[in-house]
This record gives structure tokens, C-alpha cells and sequence, in this order.
């Protein structure tokens, strides 16, 4: 069964520096940089959530003008399955979810994306950020979302 990304509305700005804030404190300061963060922003485990999706998602899919092989449809389900997965833990238990997904997120970024212009994961992240804030900063990106 596909994973299914559900049409939304981008994340904003704040919700982008929210998630990598996040995202980087684990990063660079372990668990104890973060505790209390996902108690005390709800809605930290959705945005994660949603960051996921965007990195996972794009490494993982199927891209149809590529050359397809079994290896290209293996790894599109290995990217749906760990999507379901994380989806289905931050649906059930957002508080505990937030700091699984951050942590599912720079596994997955050390271990699959390692990009040779950033030797730190921390620098990949950053570099990410920039690019996710560009596209949600945007003016077509807000003109879709309905914000002048």
C-alpha cells in the first residue's frame, strides 16, 4: 500500500525554524537539549512530521524518468513503510513521537542522504533549512496559501 501524503498547506516560515531548531539541538546536544520541547509545543511532532515527509520522500519515490529497476520500487516501499510508521506515531502519541521522528529524521540523514559538501549532519541540516525556508518563503509559495 502506497504511502499517501494528504494534500496540505506548506509549513510557514516559523514552523520550518521551529522543526530544524529542533532538529539541530538534538543533533549537536543530545536529548538533554532538548527535553521539554515537545511538551511544551504540541504541534512540534506534526511539523516534524511533515519535515520527514519532505526529505524522506523526495530521496525514496519512485522518480518516473528515471531508470526504473527493482531496487528503485524497493526503495520507494522502504520510504513508505517508515513514513506509515512515523505517521501512525505521531497520530497516537505526539509528545513521545516528536523526539523518535527528530532522531528517524538524522538517522535517515547520516545513513541515506550524506551530502560531500557537508561532512557534518549539522551543516546537511542547516543547508536544508535555507532551502525549505526559501521555497515556503516564497511569493508563489504564500500567493498559494493565500497570503499577500
Amino acid at each position: 500500500m502506497p504511502y499517501l501524503i494528504p494534500t496540505r498547506t506548506p509549513l510557514t516560515p516559523d514552523q520550518v525554524e521551529r522543526g530544524f531548531d529542533y532538529l539541530l539541538a538534538l543533533q549537536t546536544g543530545g536529548g538533554a537539549a532538548v527535553a521539554g520541547r515537545a511538551e511544551a509545543d504540541p504541534e512540534l511532532a506534526f511539523i516534524l512530521l511533515r519535515l520527514a515527509e519532505d526529505i524522506v520522500w523526495t530521496v525514496t519515490a519512485v522518480d518516473a524518468e528515471a531508470d526504473l529497476c527493482a531496487d528503485s520500487f524497493a526503495l520507494d516501499e522502504v520510504g513508505c513503510v517508515l513514513l506509515s510508521a512515523l505517521r501512525d506515531w505521531e497520530r497516537e502519541s505526539p509528545t513521545t513521537a516528536a523526539p523518535g521522528i527528530a532522531r528517524s529524521i538524522i538517522r535517515f540523514m547520516v545513513n541515506v542522504v550524506a551530502d560531500p559538501d557537508h561532512e557534518d549532519t549539522a551543516d546537511t541540516l542547516e543547508a536544508l533549512r535555507g532551502a525549505r525556508l526559501a521555497i515556503v518563503s516564497s511569493p508563489i509559495s504564500l500567493g498559494e496559501r493565500g497570503v499577500s
